[in-house]
């Protein structure tokens, strides 16, 4: 039986929020990268991120403490966040923002793989379908090869299983937090967590590990690196909080048309005729996600009458008539 708080069309419209803002994270960070470090840029991402949900947290009176299972599964989030975010930052920096994020884009992919399998969630072909074609769209937008970059293309592989990971997270403690709290706690933990490893590692004198002062408009950089992700990562976690996770993941291929839109007025990195062929794809597949969401939104519940043989059915609830539905 489905879950009240499952209210599929709000959580497709915040999820919609997220695609559209999340690639301005990927702007700024890239920005960033030509001066500071990757780990810094990562750090501040949390830092700033931090500062500005703890007043709101405070201001709303939510609780700082966290205990029992919604501590651990912040712990992970922040973990998996951390390597999501480390490994992007470091493949845009010699990377054009589409072709990273297209390779990113098997995520949404082992997000229904995972959430079938771990999680039980519900996977209907046509929806399995529909992610897969927007998979095979993804591949036409992949635009370095591994000769043209190398070992670096590897890394939006690290953000695709960080991020897949993280929502699955985001599903199981949405129920345990407000998105807000969740978001200010995720950040606190994360900065915790990443300040320390680049004091450790410091002395080996790991150019992507190193500290440097920012200065000039670096600061603007480093401060829209944390206002789009709370902002963005808010959006999600209100999604993830409406809707299962399957049914949101496919969504995330529209972050790709926004993330080359940037790419191009930004950076210049004007996509040629086969992105644009993937990009037609992947948007195809997402619409028919919604569409097919808002169907299974309409369907009435099943009762206890669904436990009685197929004869004692009234006709509305036959088989045959349910399949003429779809």
């Amino acid at each position: 039986m489905s879950k009240p708080a499952d209210r599929i069309p709000l959580g497709v419209a915040f999820m919609l929020g997220f695609c559209a803002l999340a690639p301005l994270i990927d702007v700024f960070s890239k920005l960033a990268a030509e001066t500071l470090s990757v780990g810094e840029v990562t750090l501040a991402r949390y830092i700033v991120q931090a500062a500005l949900m703890i007043p709101m947290v405070a201001l709303m009176g939510q609780s700082f403490r966290l205990t029992g299972r919604a501590l651990w599964l912040t712990v992970v989030r922040a973990v998996v966040s951390l390597l999501s975010t480390y490994c992007f930052v470091a493949a845009i920096h010699v990377m054009p923002l589409a072709d990273a994020l297209a390779i990113v884009f098997v995520e949404p992919f082992i997000i229904l793989l995972l959430g079938w399998t771990f999680y039980g969630e519900p996977v209907g072909p046509r929806r399995l379908g529909a992610a897969a074609v927007g998979f095979l769209g993804s591949l036409l937008v992949i635009q370095p090869s591994f000769s043209a970059f190398g070992p670096v293309a590897l890394f939006p592989l690290g953000t695709a299983l960080g991020f897949a990971l993280y929502i699955l997270v985001t599903r199981q403690l949405a129920p345990l937090q407000h998105p807000v709290a969740m978001q200010a706690h995720t950040a606190i933990v994360a900065a915790l967590i990443w300040l320390p490893a680049m004091l450790l590692v410091g002395p080996l004198r790991i150019p992507s590990m190193a500290f440097g002062w920012p200065s000039g408009v670096v600061w603007v950089w480093l401060f829209g690196v944390g206002l789009m992700a709370t902002i963005s990562h808010m959006s999600m976690s209100f999604g993830l909080r409406l809707a299962p996770a399957t049914a949101l993941a496919p969504l995330h291929y529209l972050e790709l048309v926004t993330a080359t839109t940037f790419g191009y007025l930004v950076f210049g990195n004007f996509p040629d005729l086969l992105t644009w062929a993937g990009i037609a794809v992947i948007c195809a597949s997402g619409l028919y996600i919604i569409h097919r969401e808002r169907v299974i939104a309409r369907r009435p519940i099943p009762g206890p009458a669904t436990l009685l043989p197929e004869a004692a059915l009234p006709a509305e609830a036959s088989p045959a008539s349910t399949a003429q539905r779809n």
